[in-house]
């Protein structure tokens, strides 16, 4: 298996040549061939090169899983610039910080379908002073670098944004040939993508990976894992601005395969198209994801025979429960970080079941891991539990304007430390055991502890905070806020709530919040396993095993007033 990489700009234009008139990309609107889609990222790349985007910028994406998405994404690679995919859960706060840190040049946004979130809108309200000003130059305070936001969804965008129309038209005053000079000027291993993950510190991180990086791990993922050829139909759920969604497109598009995103997931409209375009390979990577669909009513007698590999990623009982539901289809489970360009590990197809389910597989070909003690960094030997680490080609370069943590997360051998825990067996399959840096998994997302914790400090009441994951039927843990109150201050576990929803990502707002006077301490640490451990106790003894949703408790709250 040789080693192939391009950039990102290529890799469609190299596709077409071959698969021209063959289906490349199916959203639940928009179908198009590989032709089509050459033309169209062509067309977006002269549009933002108009608006002076070049190499070296940076433009964010901020929008549903659309076709549109797909075409900025390429065109600005393309032409060198860094694309920087925009966690569409994020609310103003986190919006806010991302936008100034990213130091986006240019945003390109849109809307959804109904209750889905009003990019356009809530871009406009974090900018206020852009309405007075020339959608092409803008000059805002709080985000210096920015000059144009792009609203591709509309005709009629929010003063001071930039109208899909307008967007088009300027595509005219660029010529193909100034497109193809820049696309010619970019290197494999010049950064194309900076994606921001939730981390240990106060604010998402930036990680910086290359064209090879993105480029190379897609088709070594496709072809290894996957055994993905030309005629295969591979189905996505995962959102566009998640590594999950934009690896597995880029494979699928580099070796000239269909790919299918679900767009706004809907377990009806999932099991429509999984029988009837005949998907064979699935990502649904979370089992939040896949049991909807194994639920649905018509799943019984429903035919998915077509269907070859499923890739989730849970605890061994449940990969079993699931493959047991679905004995036709290969299920598959996975290591995967933002840091290493999404799967690190994936198990061979021709496994058996047992390690198909038991273990994470062995890294990919190129990339390597090893198990060490996390204090002296000593490598462990096969069996014994310790740090994750891991390096190679889709290893990311580091944090974006943070050296303090890039050198903290990366040594000098080139090792990147995950703060996951792991063992590895004596054929060099990986099983997990956790997390060793201070990090919830709600659904499948990231949450950062230490993230809530620094948003809830900004209440007026809130003296000390401690949030911890606890146990959740639905969302596999979920966040809860243990709070110590300033002296003379009252708060209501709804008040505290409140205070979060719509500011930060509704995933990272706390379903629990419990008052306290006094912590349990280890020295001069707070010992957040007792905090854990005892608001489990108490769900469990209560009877509880999934924590109220959150449009729920305020509805609550609101008929309590």
């Amino acid at each position: 298996m040789w080693i192939e990489a391009t950039t990102l700009g290529d890799l469609v234009d190299r596709t077409a040549e071959w698969r021209g008139d063959h289906e490349a990309l199916v959203f639940p609107d928009a179908r198009v061939r590989y032709v089509e889609l050459a033309g169209l990222i062509d067309g977006y790349a002269r549009s933002l090169r108009a608006l002076g985007v070049g190499p070296g910028d940076h433009v964010g994406i901020l929008m549903p899983n659309r076709l549109e998405f797909v075409l900025a994404l390429f065109a600005a690679a393309k032409l060198g610039a860094v694309v920087v995919p925009v966690n569409g859960r994020f609310k103003s706060h986190e919006l806010g910080h991302v936008v100034a840190h990213a130091d986006l040049r240019t945003l390109v946004v849109a809307s959804g379908p109904p209750d889905t979130p009003d990019y356009p809108a809530m871009v406009a309200e974090l900018f206020p002073e852009a309405a007075g000003q020339d959608p092409r130059a803008l000059a805002l305070e709080v985000a210096p670098r920015l000059r144009q936001v792009v609203d591709l969804g509309s005709e009629e965008a929010p003063p001071g944004l930039l109208a899909a129309g307008a967007f088009a038209a300027a595509a005219d005053a660029v010529g193909p040939d100034e497109v193809r000079t820049l696309q010619a000027q970019v290197r494999i291993r010049d950064v194309g993508l900076l994606m921001y993950t939730s981390g240990t510190t106060s604010h998402p991180k930036g990680c910086l990976l290359t064209h090879e990086a993105i480029v190379r791990h897609g088709l070594n993922v496709q072809r290894t894992r996957f055994r993905t050829t030309p005629d295969d139909r591979f189905w996505d759920p995962l959102p566009l601005f998640h590594i999950g969604g934009i690896v597995p497109l880029v494979g699928c598009l580099g070796l000239g395969a269909t790919f299918y995103h679900a767009g706004h997931f809907d377990a009806d409209q999932a099991l429509d198209t999984l029988v009837g375009e005949r998907i064979t390979l699935a990502y649904p990577a979370f089992e939040t994801i896949w049991l909807q669909v194994l639920d649905h009513p018509r799943f019984a007698v429903t035919d998915l025979e077509a269907l070859r590999i499923v890739q989730n990623i849970a605890i061994p009982e449940a990969l079993a429960r699931m493959d047991a539901r679905l004995p036709t289809a290969i299920q598959v489970s996975s290591f995967g970080a933002t840091e290493c360009s999404s799967n690190l590990t994936l198990p061979d197809p021709d496994d058996p079941l047992d390690v198909r389910i038991g273990t994470l597989g062995r890294p990919l070909p190129g990339m390597e891991l090893k198990i060490v003690d996390s204090e002296t960094r000593e490598e462990h030997p096969a069996g014994v539990v310790g740090e994750l680490c891991l390096r190679g080609y889709a290893r990311f370069e580091g944090y974006y304007k943070d050296p303090e943590q890039t050198a903290l997360a990366i040594d000098a051998d080139g090792w990147f430390h995950t703060g996951d825990l792991g063992s590895v067996d004596e054929e060099g399959r990986l099983r997990y055991a956790g997390r060793l840096k201070d990090m919830l998994k709600v659904g499948g997302e990231n949450v950062s502890a230490l993230e809530v914790e620094g948003y809830l400090a900004g209440h007026d009441a809130v003296q000390i905070v401690q949030v911890v994951g606890v146990p959740d039927a639905r969302y596999t843990e979920v966040p809860a806020a243990f709070v110590e109150l300033r002296p003379g201050t009252t708060a209501t576990e709804d008040e505290l709530a409140d205070f979060c929803v719509g500011r930060i990502a509704t995933f990272k707002v706390p379903r629990y919040v419990r008052f306290v006077t006094e912590w349990p301490m280890s020295g001069t640490k707070i010992q957040k396993f007792v905090l854990r451990e005892r608001l489990a106790a108490e769900l469990a003894a209560a009877g509880i095993t999934e924590a109220p949703r959150i449009d729920a408790r305020r509805r609550s709250a609101e008929a309590a007033r």
